[in-house]
């Protein structure tokens, strides 16, 4: 995440403690991934704000490289798949099912073209006007950006979950505010954006939660 170290520890740790707690509110295998959605988050934050310790100590070391090389993979390559499929699972309208499927077969596609992009290319970081900016050879189309937002964002909207459509808002207002406000830092800002809205996560599972049991108490 842009701005420092403890701001991306931070993050972690709250994304984090999210991430156990709506595990604990799951109540069926396919909801675990989406749950677990705010763990993946406080990773990626972790590699982060490791990265922001490192870069200064040792520029072009080993370490830095890892965390770089971890972080994209994390941002770039698990993203775009892994976010459809937890929405996918928690669909139970079949019609919205097969429509998230054309996203998660964007998101395979942008996926393993990026992947490619981060294996065939070097990359690197620094820290630029107190953001981290990931810097790469290569300059990706309007339309992987497309791809990859479709992806991310495209099974929130379709969702018959209020609360998961509301995930999808506030994403897609991070996503705009990353790339017009912070352009040269967009994976980094986008991802504070996305984990800040792991809340609304944990309120999707609270909030099932709560009619289950209101459902069982009526039985």
């Amino acid at each position: 995440m842009c701005f420092s170290a403890t701001a991306s520890f931070v993050t972690a740790g709250v994304t984090g403690t999210i991430g156990i707690v709506a595990l604990s509110r799951t109540n069926d295998v396919r909801e675990l991934p989406l749950a677990a959605t705010p763990l993946v988050f406080a990773l990626q934050q972790a590699f982060e704000g490791s990265l922001w310790l490192s870069l200064p100590l040792e520029p072009g070391g080993a370490f830095p490289a890892a965390l770089v090389f971890s972080f994209l993979i994390v941002a770039e390559v698990v993203w775009p798949i892994y976010a459809p499929l937890a929405v996918l699972l928690v669909e139970p309208n079949e019609k919205r099912r097969q429509l998230m499927l054309l996203c998660l077969a964007a998101g395979v596609s942008v996926g393993a073209w990026l992947l490619w992009s981060i294996l065939a290319r070097p990359h690197g970081a620094a820290i630029l006007d107190d953001h981290i900016v990931y810097v790469t050879e290569f300059k990706h189309s309007d339309f992987v950006g497309i791809a990859y937002l479709a992806a991310t964002g495209g099974p929130l909207a379709l969702s018959s979950r209020r609360t998961l459509v509301a995930l999808g808002a506030i994403i897609l207002v991070g996503s705009v505010m990353a790339y017009v406000f912070y352009w040269e830092a967009f994976v980094s800002v986008w991802c504070f954006f996305a984990a800040a809205a792991s809340v609304v996560i944990l309120a999707h599972f609270e909030w099932s939660r709560r009619q289950r049991l209101s459902r069982e108490v009526s039985a």
